[in-house]
């Protein structure tokens, strides 16, 4: 029997859906954590600013609690870079990742250092950190450059006060297992769940792109989804795609109101172009080179219109299209809204 084909309107409203990003959640910050597979906070704020644009009656000083009790947990983690997840999953994205990231951190080492010094390395890191957590500064002489790859051979946390809205640069660490507790996933549990929340929160999708998210070799992720009795789609173009059983796929026609998301948001990555939030001729404005700090968006209708940034406590707009004036309006509310929200 031929898949059941998902159009591109389809995908774009199921993946706002999903997102939490059609209607603000009225959950916790944990749940949402868990239905968006996480949030990376390279810019500690993103955090908070991605919670406000999917919680309904979000307050900043919630998030820097929930990582005081460590309901939520900071670390590098998909793609190596900096993630919120909630402590629940920790140890399952940990567990998926981890050989992966090690093998590319051999690969790319530079002649004269291996698998062995890293590992050496980790070790003194790991009993530098026995007695609790320290900054990267107190940590400075003990491996070569930002800690080196020894953080792949130790699981390490980011924890407060430091990654938080108060206090942004995430240069305190922790040894994962003293924060969280220790680890009780294995690598097949880790795989498992990579597939599972990446559908979750941005499916349906071909497995590609859910190793893109992930930062995994899609040959690791087969048999994964294969154990899950996953659901066959088809894209417009007859590309295959793949769901969770008993997810939903959202009506192409609903409403999706403006939504201001935050600096690196993973809905604009090129893992999840297929539902064409970003569209093409704006994604060299979004990310390039010559900003790696990169911008937030702003979204009209379920697609980038636009970029936002903080200037001396205003919200500014940088606009890539013109609007119709209730669009406009509606973009001012949420502009000033989250103006607010920073003050």
């Amino acid at each position: 029997m031929t898949p059941p084909t998902i159009t591109t309107a389809q995908l774009n409203r199921t993946l706002l859906s999903r997102q939490l990003l059609l209607e603000r959640s009225g959950g916790s910050i944990v749940g949402v954590l868990e239905q968006v597979g996480g949030l990376q906070t390279q810019y500690a704020p993103s955090g908070y600013v991605g919670l406000w644009s999917r919680l309904r009656e979000f307050d900043r000083a919630a998030l820097t609690r929930a990582l005081e009790d460590r309901s939520v947990i900071q670390a590098t983690l998909l793609r190596t870079t900096i993630h919120m997840v909630a402590r629940d999953e920790f140890w399952l994205y940990a567990a998926g990742i981890r050989r992966a990231r090690r093998a590319w951190a051999v690969k790319v080492q530079p002649r004269g250092a291996d698998e062995a010094a890293m590992i050496a390395a980790a070790k003194r890191l790991r009993g530098a950190l026995a007695g609790g957590p320290r900054t990267v500064k107190e940590l400075d002489g003990l491996v070569s450059g930002f800690l080196g790859n020894a953080g792949l051979w130790v699981d390490l946390v980011r924890v407060p006060p430091s990654g938080t809205w108060e206090r942004r640069r995430a240069d305190r660490l922790a040894l994962a297992e003293t924060w969280i507790g220790p680890n009780d996933a294995s690598e097949e549990d880790g795989l498992r769940h990579l597939v599972r929340a990446y559908l979750r929160a941005f499916g349906p999708a071909p497995l590609r792109d859910v190793a893109s998210w992930a930062g995994v070799p899609v040959g690791d992720l087969k048999p994964a989804a294969e154990d899950l009795g996953l659901r066959d789609l088809r894209d417009e173009d007859g590309r295959a795609l793949l769901d969770l059983a008993d997810a939903q796929i959202a009506d192409p026609d609903v409403a999706a109101p403006v939504r201001f998301l935050p600096h690196w948001d993973a809905m604009l990555l090129v893992h999840a172009r297929r539902a064409a939030i970003l569209p093409e001729e704006h994604r060299p404005k979004v990310f390039t080179s010559k900003n790696p700090f990169s911008v937030g968006t702003v979204l009209v209708d379920g697609r980038v219109v636009a970029a936002w940034s903080l200037r001396e406590g205003r919200i500014v707009l940088d606009w890539y299209e013109t609007v119709g004036h209730r669009a406009r309006d509606d973009v001012e509310d949420e502009r000033a809204a989250l103006e607010a929200f920073h003050a």
